[in-house]
């Protein structure tokens, strides 16, 4: 029997497999793909932000039709692409969604747009490290790790590089069964789920911080939640 399609869409850090080890399992139950958005190719030099582009990717990823998984600011492509072509999305799992434009006016979002927005403002006068380290203080409040290796050099530049979430043209996604799945430790997530939320989505929460998919706990919920959509009986 054929594999129904499972898309994977990455944040900001790791791309590809390596955005999603706990959810390597599910190559043997779904046909897997593992995207790496517009400007994420390991040894190659990192572009700026193009939501057109990662659009397109996921799309064109999608095929004849299927589920999307996606973390953080690949949550934005994932709904701009369930916007476009919601008849090709069966499911839609959103974690921890970057999807700032959304609730620009909310508290938690303006409060965090006021402090971030600061920074992007002053990105092109910043080494990518200097950029790198007061961005994870801002939003993890922790010590970002010395960009050792040219890979992790590369890294920091992409992060550099990237157009702020708020930035986003997104737009409520049609008649997509959608969970949204925090972490329940950041109020800016809480917010954005509430309010996706209101307008129909489901809303749980899991273990792991800003990456709850790779607990059991939150592992289970998207394999559940995507199963429970899924046309094959074999899920």
């Amino acid at each position: 029997m054929t594999h129904e399609r499972l898309v994977f869409v990455h944040g900001s850090g790791s791309f590809g497999a390596a955005a999603w080890p706990t959810q390597h399992a599910l190559a043997s139950s779904y046909d897997c793909l593992y995207l790496r958005r517009h400007g994420f190719e390991a040894g190659v030099d990192p572009l700026p932000t193009d939501f057109s582009e990662d659009q397109r990717i996921v799309i064109e990823a999608l095929g004849e039709g299927g589920h999307v998984v996606a973390h953080s600011q690949g949550a934005i492509s994932a709904m701009m692409a369930a916007v476009e072509r919601p008849d090709l999305v069966r499911s839609l799992v959103l974690i921890e969604p970057a999807c700032l434009s959304l609730t620009t006016d909310q508290p938690a979002t303006s409060a965090h747009r006021e402090l971030v927005g600061q920074l992007y403002e002053r990105r092109d006068s910043l080494t990518d490290e200097a950029f790198l380290q007061e961005f994870v203080r801002l939003v993890f409040s922790t010590d970002a790790r010395h960009p050792a290796t040219s890979e992790a050099q590369r890294a920091a530049r992409r992060l550099r590089l990237q157009s702020p979430p708020w930035e986003a043209p997104l737009h409520i996604v049609p008649g997509v069964p959608t969970l949204i799945l925090t972490g329940g430790w950041e109020p800016l997530y809480e917010e954005i789920a509430d309010y996706l939320a209101v307008t129909g989505a489901r809303h749980l929460v899991a273990p792991g911080g800003h990456r709850p998919q790779d607990t059991p706990e939150g592992d289970a919920l998207i394999r559940g939640f995507v199963a429970s959509h899924a046309s094959s009986a074999e899920h």
